[in-house]
């Protein structure tokens, strides 16, 4: 086939958005869509008139013509999705965290080596942030040297009246670090070039969310790995003062400059996200990155349909997922944190 074909199933974080506009941006062709819930089902055909309901999941998971599952479930359900598909021969890719456990991690690389096929994960604030792709390219060109530290932080705003019962399970969205973290992880792995990190401490807490006992809202943890330091926080404190739904952050320090990411909005206030702050030994500037090119979604397609390996290496995704699980289970640890 010259053209990918892609199925839809699950469809419970908005990020699925993203995820598939990846995809057709670079020229995909959705087959269908299944959701169980006719809410979600309704606002997703909202936004993707293209789309398809179909009644079964099965009409996508065998339909031959089908070569990748695309789901962005509750995030404990994603990796059994993702298993399902490749062992219907499909590639799959999932929104983060695409585990919750280590032995769902275990079981899905065992699949996948079974298999052949390929799972990805879509770490969203690198491959759907112009401005992390274009912090990617400055790095590899040198801009600032080699990375010695890199610093992460993912605030988001809560609505807590707006989220289903699920978001506040600790075994249904994985816990904080693992949830939302698993960004931080990936970005530590792609910018400082090491294939492995290892996590030296953690912590997660409730701080303001007593009537949900089951919920982290702040999580923490810090990084060492052969040639870089990290340090990455996460949490449910974005302000209401803000005009975006999260302030991520990135830092990257280098041994000849610094980059800073203001991924969503400019504090400051220049107009729009995706703003990257250089600062080199020719001074600093600040660069609009609104039309920097995103190479994700055609990476991947090319990935399906020619057997290679371009948008992310199959260990690193791994990598990330171990970081993101292994901090929050050392953070549950030192915190004492209660398993709901």
């Amino acid at each position: 086939m010259s053209k990918l074909r892609f199925g839809v199933i699950a469809v419970n974080h908005d990020h699925i958005f993203g995820q598939c506009e990846a995809l057709l941006e670079a020229g995909a062709e959705m087959a269908g869509f299944f959701a169980e819930e006719d809410d979600l089902a309704a606002h997703f055909a909202a936004r993707m008139p293209m789309a398809r309901r179909v009644d079964d999941k099965r009409r996508l998971l065998e339909d031959p013509t089908v070569q990748l599952i695309v789901t962005a479930a509750i995030p404990g359900d994603r990796a059994g999705i993702a298993i399902e598909a490749m062992r219907h021969g499909k590639d799959a890719m999932t929104d983060k965290p695409g585990v919750t456990s280590f032995e769902q991690l275990a079981e899905v690389m065992a699949v996948q080596k079974e298999t052949g096929r390929i799972f990805s994960i879509c770490y969203s604030e690198h491959f759907r942030q112009r401005s992390t792709v274009k912090a990617g390219e400055l790095v590899k060109a040198g801009a600032i040297g080699r990375v010695i530290n890199i610093v992460g932080l993912g605030p988001h705003r809560l609505r807590n009246h707006h989220r289903p019962d699920w978001f506040f399970s600790r075994n249904r969205y994985g816990g904080v670090i693992c949830d939302i973290a698993s960004h931080q992880c990936a970005q530590y792995l792609f910018f400082s070039g090491d294939e492995t990190a290892e996590v030296l401490s953690a912590t997660v807490r409730n701080v303001a969310n007593p009537d949900r006992p089951g919920f982290q809202d702040v999580g923490d943890f810090h990084l060492r790995s052969a040639h870089a330091t990290g340090y990455h926080r996460v949490d449910w404190f974005t302000p209401d003062g803000l005009p975006t739904w999260g302030d991520g952050r990135l830092f990257i320090a280098g041994t000849e400059g610094t980059i800073e990411l203001r991924k969503y909005v400019d504090i400051a206030g220049r107009p729009g996200g995706d703003h990257l702050f250089l600062v080199d030994k020719a001074g600093m500037k600040h660069i609009d990155c609104s039309e920097t090119p995103l190479p994700y979604g055609p990476a991947l397609v090319a990935d399906v349909l020619n057997r290679t390996e371009t948008a992310m290496p199959q260990a690193r995704c791994y990598e990330a997922m171990r970081l993101a699980l292994t901090a929050q289970k050392l953070a549950e640890e030192t915190s004492g944190w209660p398993h709901v």
